[in-house]
């Protein structure tokens, strides 16, 4: 790009998403002259997803503005809670997030998944058609702009990605409602209606049972109950303090 120059400032919370030589404060970029700012910061690796405001020279601008020589840029992050146009608060997450989406879905917060990699152009479909928030650590999936909305999970680690999402989304919690494997809702279930999905020690051994309304599969306090009770005492008393 030859055309006119401008000086981009990078919030730190964005800093992975830019070159090294773009992280320590605001740096000169040359602008084609007709490209919009939310390309040019696209551009350097920002997905819009993750940008809050753009400010130049002190004044909050749409992506569509084109910038002009000598403007300061200052991207910043989104603020949180972030707030999603519509309701109700829906996500839908790729291939790679499937101990995210079974964590989200023990919350109660309705959670699409895709078990096999279906490609970019039919999750953004997805997104739009459902009005679910897209999920992903694939930054070319989170430019397509087709989506209805979408966010960048930021860690590898299951449980910092679950605290991220909540911090972020803020979603009501409503524990233990949801199906872990096709988030269908949950109902009670006597023994008897659940008893040809049991093994003969589980139909010995427990009394209370839940079970899909989609997908018909049994639930019960088994031996991972302490676990997964462990996630959900921790999501709800980080919600605590965050109120």
């Amino acid at each position: 790009m030859n055309g006119p120059e401008i000086h981009v400032e990078v919030a730190p919370e964005l800093a992975l998403f830019v070159p090294h030589h773009r992280r320590g404060g605001a740096t000169a970029l040359a602008t084609d002259g007709v490209s919009t700012l939310g390309h040019v910061v696209e551009s350097l690796g920002v997905p819009l997803t993750e940008v809050g405001t753009l400010v130049v020279d002190g004044r909050e601008v749409p992506v569509s503005h084109v910038p002009a020589a000598g403007e300061s840029v200052t991207v910043r992050p989104v603020e949180r809670p972030q707030r999603v146009p519509g309701a109700p608060l829906r996500f839908l997450l790729d291939v790679h997030l499937g101990t995210l989406a079974r964590r989200l879905r023990l919350l109660g917060v309705d959670t699409a998944y895709e078990s096999t990699d279906i490609g970019d152009p039919a999750l953004a479909t997805r997104s739009a058609a459902e009005r679910r928030v897209m999920l992903s650590r694939d930054r070319g999936l989170l430019r397509r702009r087709e989506l209805w909305a979408g966010a960048y999970i930021y860690s590898t680690q299951p449980d910092e990605q679950l605290s991220d999402v909540l911090d972020r989304f803020a979603p009501e919690l409503r524990p233990w409602t949801r199906c872990t494997a096709c988030n269908g809702l949950l109902r009670p279930a006597t023994k008897e209606e659940v008893a040809d999905r049991l093994e003969h020690g589980t139909r010995r051994s427990y009394d209370v049972f839940a079970q899909c309304g989609d997908c018909g599969r049994a639930y019960w306090k088994g031996a991972h109950h302490e676990q997964l009770e462990a996630i959900v005492r921790e999501a709800l008393r980080t919600r605590t303090q965050a109120g």
